[in-house]
């Protein structure tokens, strides 16, 4: 189970009566798209809106609410509007009582409330009750399932700081190794694959995902990475190592693997590129996990385009 999910539940268990605000509405310049969406409780929150005084401001009403909701109807005063002619950078409403209530608040972004974001935002907040509950978990046991794959070829130094960097990104992270030792130590979030075969993983990982290579093998390295770059769905295909190597692999791969040029020209190497001369693992990890993230949603949008673009073939063929 993905941490989110993991942490969401654990969150709605403990957190006792708990608030949902939600971006409901956008206009300009805003630090969170619709549909973002957090939950507070009387003492915590999981998630968040954009932060900034917007989300102060939001915890207040949600917290408002939570009160007035333990309290019971009536028992506790609403927040007080402005005066009639005060200028107010928002707006706040709010219908129904205790357990039904809902509110919404339109706050404007702009230095009334410390922020130069220049936008809108439309918030809506309820309280959340077992129907809303089951559909926030299913709903992010959905986003799981549809995260894409990073296969680590390789539990070193790099490919242990790797891990610990991917897994904190909403993505599946496995490493895989041939040597059980190299597998020890890796963040919990993070799935492990001890194979005799590596070359394996490749042919069975899901579309659109991300190979990165780096075994303790310049062989080993080279075969993956033959197999990484035959699938054409792939998110991203790298390899660590120097100009030498990648060289040393383009005239292997084009003589004794069969490769093209264009299959070739897919690989990325050295893997974080080559603009900071830092070789420590954690900054290699760090370079590489931000290149890694910047194909995956370049390739999860091309992915959504083509899907889109199949049905509405497929639509239009049945017309």
């Amino acid at each position: 189970m993905n941490a989110k999910v993991q942490s969401l539940k654990a969150f709605l268990a403990s957190a006792g009566r708990v608030a949902f605000v939600e971006v409901a509405g956008t206009k300009g310049s805003t630090p969170r798209e619709t549909g973002a969406f957090m939950l507070v409780s009387g003492s915590a929150t999981f998630g968040t809106i954009g932060g900034g005084q917007l989300e102060y401001m939001a915890i207040d009403k949600a917290r408002q609410m939570l009160g007035r909701s333990a309290a019971g109807p009536g028992e506790v005063g609403a927040a007080p509007h402005p005066p009639a002619g005060t200028f107010s950078p928002y707006s706040d409403g709010e219908k129904g009582a205790g357990r039904n209530a809902v509110a919404t608040l339109d706050i404007a972004l702009g230095p009334e409330i410390g922020q130069c974001c220049g936008g809108r935002v439309e918030l809506l907040i309820r309280l959340v009750d077992p129907a809303l509950e089951a559909k926030l978990v299913a709903a992010a046991e959905a986003e799981e399932a549809q995260l894409p794959h990073v296969y680590i070829f390789g539990g070193g130094h790099v490919g242990q700081a790797l891990a610990s960097a991917m897994a904190l990104l909403p993505v599946h992270v496995v490493v895989v190794e041939t040597r059980a030792e190299a597998l020890e130590g890796m963040p919990e979030a993070v799935k492990t694959s001890l194979t005799p075969m590596p070359e394996a993983m490749v042919r069975e990982a899901p579309a659109g995902s991300a190979f990165v290579v780096l075994t303790h093998d310049h062989a080993l390295d080279f075969l993956i990475v033959a197999e990484a770059l035959k699938r054409r769905d792939a998110a991203y295909v790298g390899m660590i190592g120097s100009r030498t190597k990648k060289a040393t692999f383009r005239n292997w791969f084009l003589k004794s693997a069969d490769g093209s040029e264009a299959e070739f020209a897919r690989l990325v190497s050295p893997i974080g590129g080559d603009a900071v001369k830092d070789k420590r693992p954690q900054v290699i990890a760090a370079l590489a996990a931000a290149e890694i993230m910047t194909a995956l949603v370049k390739s999860g949008a091309q992915l959504s385009t083509e899907r889109l673009i199949s049905s509405v073939s497929t639509v239009e063929q049945a017309q």
